[in-house]
C-alpha cells in the first residue's frame, strides 16, 4: 500500500507544511528571499518569460529598491545643465570678476556694479558683458559633468536601502567632486577666463579671442600658466560643493522626510539650490578673491596664495576679501538654482530612455 502512495507524495496544494513533512523541496523557494526565489526560477523558464520576469524584477527595484543615479546619466545631465546654466548667468560673473580686478592701491575704474555695467556697455556694447563666456562655456560643460559624475559615484555606494544619503556624508562627496572637478578642469579655465577679462581691461588688449588668447598663454607661459592659483583653486571648488551639495541633500532630506519617493517640484528644487548657493557665496569668497588674483595678468606679484591673502589683507584690509560678493550672489544664486532643477529634470528624462539598473 505504501508502494502506491509513493508516486503521489508531491507538494502542490495549499498546505505547505504537509509538503514539509513529506520531505518536499519544491516549498524552499518559497521561505527563499523575492531576489533569490525569483533568480532560481528564471533558469527553468522559457526566455520570453525570463525576459518578462526580469522587467518585473526592475520595477520592482524601482519602486520599492534603493533610488540612485547612474554615473553615466549624471554626466550626461551635468554637462547639459553646466551649458544652458554659465549662457544665462555669465554678465554677473564677468561684473564680479572685473570688480576683483578693481584692486583698491590704484584708483579704483568702478564705483559699484551699476558702473561697471555702465562702462562695459559704452566701451564695448552689450557683447562687452559677454567677453571671456567662450572659455567658460568650454569648460562650463566639462566642468558640471565632471562634478556631478563624481558626486553620484562616491554618494551610491554611501546611501541606504531607500536611497537616502546622511548628511555628513553628503558633505564628503561634496567635497571629493569638488576637488576632482578643480584640478580636471576648473583650474585651467578660471586662469583662462580672468586673463581674458584682465586682457580687457588693459588700454592696449593683446588677445583676439578664446584660442588666440589660450596659444598666446601656452607660448609664454606653458602649460603652467594655464595652472596658477591651483591650491586657492582647489580649496574653493573643495568647500563650494562641500556646502551646496550638504545644504541641498540636508534640505532634501526634510523636505521628503520618511518619504523617500516623493517627488520634488521644479519651483522647491530651485528654491532650495538657491539656498544652497547663497551659504557657499558667504562660506568661501575670500577664497573666490583670492584664487581671482592668482590667475590674473599681475599674479606675478605674488609670491604663493598665502603671500597673495597675505597682501591683500596688508594692503587692502579684511573687506577686500568680500569685494564682488553681491554680484556673485546674484550670479551663483541663480546658477546653483538653474543647475539642480536642469540636472534633476534631464536625470527624469534619461530614466525614461535610458534603463540602468
Amino acid at each position: 500500500m505504501s508502494s502506491l502512495l509513493k508516486p503521489f507524495s508531491v507538494c502542490e496544494g495549499p498546505c505547505e507544511s504537509c509538503g514539509v513533512r513529506r520531505g518536499c523541496q519544491s516549498s524552499a523557494p518559497d521561505r527563499q528571499p523575492p531576489s533569490q526565489r525569483s533568480a532560481a526560477g528564471l533558469g527553468a523558464v522559457p526566455a520570453h518569460q525570463r525576459s518578462y520576469a526580469a522587467r518585473r524584477s526592475l520595477a520592482a527595484a524601482a519602486i520599492g529598491g534603493r533610488k540612485i543615479t547612474h554615473p553615466g546619466k549624471a554626466i550626461l545631465a551635468g554637462g547639459i545643465a553646466g551649458g544652458i546654466e554659465i549662457c544665462i548667468t555669465f554678465p554677473t560673473e564677468y561684473v564680479k570678476t572685473q570688480l576683483q580686478l578693481d584692486a583698491r592701491v590704484n584708483p579704483p575704474r568702478y564705483r559699484g556694479i551699476g558702473d561697471c555695467v555702465k562702462l562695459t556697455v559704452q566701451d564695448h556694447g552689450l557683447r562687452g558683458l559677454y567677453r571671456g563666456l567662450s572659455s567658460l562655456l568650454y569648460g562650463s560643460i566639462p566642468k558640471s559633468a565632471v562634478r556631478f559624475g563624481m558626486f553620484e559615484m562616491l554618494s551610491n555606494p554611501m546611501r541606504d536601502a531607500t536611497g537616502r544619503l546622511d548628511n555628513t556624508r553628503s558633505l564628503l562627496c561634496g567635497l571629493g567632486a569638488g576637488i576632482t572637478e578643480a584640478i580636471i578642469v576648473v583650474c585651467p579655465m578660471e586662469t583662462l577666463k580672468v586673463k581674458l577679462i584682465h586682457d580687457q581691461c588693459s588700454l592696449r588688449p593683446r588677445y583676439r579671442g578664446f584660442f588666440h588668447g589660450v596659444s598666446e598663454i601656452i607660448r609664454e607661459q606653458g602649460v603652467r600658466g594655464t595652472y596658477q592659483g591651483l591650491t586657492a583653486t582647489v580649496l574653493k571648488q573643495g568647500t563650494n560643493q562641500a556646502i551646496r551639495f550638504y545644504v541641498m541633500n540636508a534640505l532634501r532630506n526634510w523636505y521628503k522626510g520618511d518619504d523617500s519617493r516623493k517627488e520634488m517640484h521644479p519651483i522647491v528644487t530651485a528654491m532650495f539650490g538657491a539656498t544652497a548657493g547663497a551659504a557657499s557665496v558667504f562660506g568661501n569668497t575670500p577664497l573666490d578673491v583670492v584664487k581671482t588674483r592668482m590667475q590674473g595678468l599681475e599674479a606675478h606679484r605674488y609670491k604663493n596664495t598665502m603671500d597673495c591673502a597675505f597682501q591683500i589683507l596688508k594692503q587692502e584690509g579684511p573687506q577686500a576679501f568680500y569685494k564682488g560678493t553681491v554680484p556673485r550672489l546674484g550670479r551663483v544664486c541663480l546658477d546653483v538654482a538653474i543647475v539642480f532643477v536642469i540636472y534633476e529634470e534631464v536625470v527624469k528624462l534619461l530614466n525614461n530612455v535610458w534603463k540602468t539598473q
